[in-house]
């Protein structure tokens, strides 16, 4: 029982994992071809997860409806888009979702003025929202606030068009600021996302980090 519930899964993801690292650096046919098959099973297990996850999105939405709870309409939304959009989908303007050289017009027309739409409007109230943590977030109590708020004035003024009317600057200092101090910021996250990326894999290859398994022992 141990082996089924450790060994096994441990021995896979160490073995696994080496493949993976050293298939970047065999250049050879055998290990690119077995890299190739190692892909084209993460997409099968990305496949089941998305179902996974959409089960699991239908039953909690499901569950409002039934129990009736606070804006159980919404849910309900949820329900009749996922359907409708489905329906289209697999129709296909009557050739059905195998022929995939027909161009989907209902599929498109709702994606493009129902939507779109609707994401526009969402991102637009969530603006209001980003401007009021913006305020909070921005008051210049030290130096490095005092900075922070000082070059995202200038970065937000910048990018509009009057700002070039009134000086022909206030556009350039925008762009050098994203240019060259975000973007060594930017770097800078992501290097250490990578070296957390490692860091993790690293783990999970020699078994230290063992949550996947259902625990953390």
């Amino acid at each position: 029982m141990n082996f089924w519930k450790k060994t096994l899964p441990l021995s896979i993801a160490f073995i696994l994992g080496w493949i993976g690292i050293l298939g970047d650096y065999i250049p050879h046919q055998t290990s690119e071809e077995l890299t190739k098959s190692i892909m084209k099973g993460l997409i099968i297990v990305f496949a089941i997860v998305a179902f996974l996850g959409l089960y699991s999105l239908l039953q909690m939405h499901w569950s409002k409806i039934k129990r009736k709870n606070v804006g159980w309409g919404y849910s309900l939304l949820v329900y009749i888009g996922f359907f409708v959009m489905l329906f289209f989908g697999l129709y296909n303007q009557g050739e059905f979702f195998w022929n995939t050289q027909v161009e989907r017009g209902q599929i498109q027309w709702l994606y493009q003025y129902a939507f779109t739409p609707c994401q526009a409007t969402m991102f637009s109230i969530l603006a209001f929202f980003i401007a009021s943590a913006a305020y909070r977030t921005f008051r210049a109590k030290s130096i490095e606030a005092g900075i922070l708020l000082l070059a995202a004035v200038l970065v937000m003024f910048g990018v509009v068009p009057i700002s070039g009317m009134i000086w022909k600057g206030f556009p350039e200092i925008a762009q050098w600021l994203l240019e060259y101090p975000n973007m060594a910021v930017k770097r800078a996250i992501f290097f250490g996302i990578a070296l957390g990326a490692i860091s993790t894999s690293l783990r999970i290859i020699f078994g230290i980090e063992r949550s996947y398994m259902g625990g953390g022992e």
